[in-house]
């Protein structure tokens, strides 16, 4: 077939977005419910509406189309407006992590050359050390803007030019917005969370979110109309891109300041939830949370969960809380999930424990990316499907980053071979599916075997009085390694390190049996990932004692 003379244009071609869905559920659910937080209720018409506002008055204020507007804010109505209204005029989206400290946040203003700031009012405080920091640094003054909400009253200083709603005020929805004129444009940068060294500034496209947000929806079928609840922090990944997914099925928008078991299953019965997301520690909460909060909710809720190995304990309480899971995986690099471990119909006849532990794995790959694989880290050959040969996670397709700003290097070394190197070890079961096993820093080798801190820590969770269980090597003088364990117990647990070794030994060889048991609050990262690097260097030190 000839076909050199058909060519794309106007009428046949259009680059992928993810703000195409605004208007799609303005125009056909005008009067639908887009927002909930506490007493606010916003419709999918007034929402575009603020959205055109917040584009056309920061176009008003001087802004032009690549600038970086940075924002501090936590799971309120501007955030998602914030999603819309940003890349609508053109710009890119800094969506900062609401728990860090003001060193970080300076690094990341200076480093995305942010020309604008929206920043809540409960986190003025601060935002002015990291603004202060930057601008001392080189930064050029931004345009900063107070964003208060309705639904929290704060006694703080106000550290912006003008407020949200004057903002808005000064955008007119009518004004011509410069539109999309590449898909490979960017639309959102994003930090990692700098756990070894300066976090990296992760660039997404409009065409990586666009499809993101469309996988989204087939991975969870997920229906017309989705009452979505903000457990998953929008500066995480975006929220994994779920502000345009809820956007692309005219869903609503249940917002929520902060993470609390009492107001999420407040907001589940009030509000009718149908679907939300989270880390394990999340999902964990509710787990653990007193029956009678539990009660009254009739609804199916569908809960997503994302991290390199949720125990099959947590998995197990939801699935006895009548959730239906869905366990995905991914990192910043890949706007959040991109495997999935889609369940087969044969898996329901399975007893609990055999279905939480297929659960349990990473899977395959997400409907819209090209590849998801487990590859030897030199040779990038295809490790077999034995469910015993370890390799790295490797990622193809349209759900990636475009790079890493400012730094070609870290961009062509994650890219090596044609495929992003994730890091993270792994094997396929026969099946196709892929189970993580270990970071490959976590791996914990003992008398020169290796040992999955990960398979240790599932063992842990599985005990009564066991809350967050994390497990790192330990130096042995005479084996090299052991694992030692650090432990969060539920509140009036009394379980000592004897009766958690013992446990360990009804279910692991002996070789790998945690040497050490340390009982306390186990550090986490902002976005509620274990420290692991934190506790090596505590393992190491004279301060892992049992308690």
């Amino acid at each position: 077939m000839n076909d050199t003379d058909l060519a794309p244009n106007a009428a046949n071609h259009a680059p992928l977005t993810p703000l195409i869905f605004l208007d799609r559920a303005a125009d056909l659910y005008p009067k639908r419910l887009a927002i909930a937080h506490g007493g606010l209720r916003r419709t999918w018409a007034q929402t575009r509406e603020r959205c055109r506002r917040l584009a056309s008055g920061l176009m008003r204020r001087g802004l032009h189309p690549g600038d970086v507007v940075a924002v501090m804010l936590p799971n309120v109505p501007a955030m998602v407006e914030a999603h819309f209204g940003v890349p609508l005029a053109g710009l890119v989206l800094n969506a900062l992590n609401t728990r860090l400290d003001a060193e970080a946040l300076a690094y990341m203003l200076l480093h995305g050359g942010a020309k604008a700031v929206l920043v809540d009012a409960e986190l003025t405080g601060v935002m002015r050390q990291a603004l202060d920091l930057a601008v001392a640094q080189g930064l050029p003054a931004p345009l900063v803007v107070d964003v208060p909400d309705p639904e929290f009253v704060v006694q703080g200083v106000s550290i912006g030019s003008l407020d949200y709603d004057a903002l808005l005020a000064e955008g007119d929805p009518a004004d011509a917005l410069p539109g999309v004129a590449h898909e490979w444009e960017s639309i959102a940068l994003n930090y990692t969370s700098g756990t070894t060294g300066k976090p990296k500034g992760v660039v997404y496209s409009h065409r990586g979110a666009y499809v993101n947000a469309v996988s989204n929806i087939l991975e969870w079928d997920m229906p017309r109309h989705p009452v979505y609840l903000w457990t998953l922090p929008m500066f995480h990944c975006n929220g994994w891109c779920f502000p345009w997914t809820v956007a692309a099925r005219a869903g609503v928008n249940v917002c929520l300041r902060k993470i609390e078991a009492q107001a999420i299953f407040e907001r589940m019965r009030s509000e009718g939830v149908t679907h939300y997301c989270g880390a394990p520690i999340v999902h964990g909460l509710l787990v653990n949370a007193p029956a009678q909060m539990k009660a009254g909710i009739v609804q199916t809720v569908r809960a997503m969960v994302a991290g390199a190995a949720p125990p099959a304990a947590m998995i197990e309480g939801l699935e006895a809380m009548g959730f239906e899971l869905t366990h995905v995986y991914g990192l910043t690099e890949v706007y959040g999930p991109a495997t999935v471990c889609a369940k087969q119909a044969d898996w329901e006849a399975l007893p609990l424990p055999e279905r939480a532990r297929l659960n349990a794995r990473q899977g395959v790959r997400y409907h819209l990316q090209d590849g998801a694989t487990v590859r030897d880290a030199d040779t990038l050959a295809e490790v077999p499907h034995d469910g015993q040969t370890m390799g790295e996670v490797m990622f193809r397709g349209n759900i990636l980053m475009k790079g890493y700003l400012g730094n070609p290097l870290a961009t062509a070394e994650a890219f090596r071979g044609g495929w992003f190197h994730t890091g993270d070890l792994a094997v396929v079961d026969p099946d196709g599916y892929i189970k993580i096993k270990d970071r490959s820093k976590d791996v914990i080798i003992s008398g020169g075997e290796n040992i999955s801190s990960i398979e240790v820590e599932d063992v842990l969770y599985r005990h009564p009085a066991v809350m967050v269980a994390a497990v790192v090597a330990m130096p042995d003088a005479t084996w090299g390694e052991t694992p030692c364990a650090f432990i969060e117990r539920k509140p009036g647990a009394q379980a000592t390190a004897e009766d958690i070794r013992a446990f360990c030994k009804l279910h692991l060889a002996g070789f790998k049996v945690p040497r050490k048991v340390v009982f306390g609050e186990v550090p986490k990262t902002s976005t509620g990932k274990i420290q692991k690097f934190a506790l090596r260097e505590q393992a190491r030190s004279r301060d892992a004692i049992d308690l």
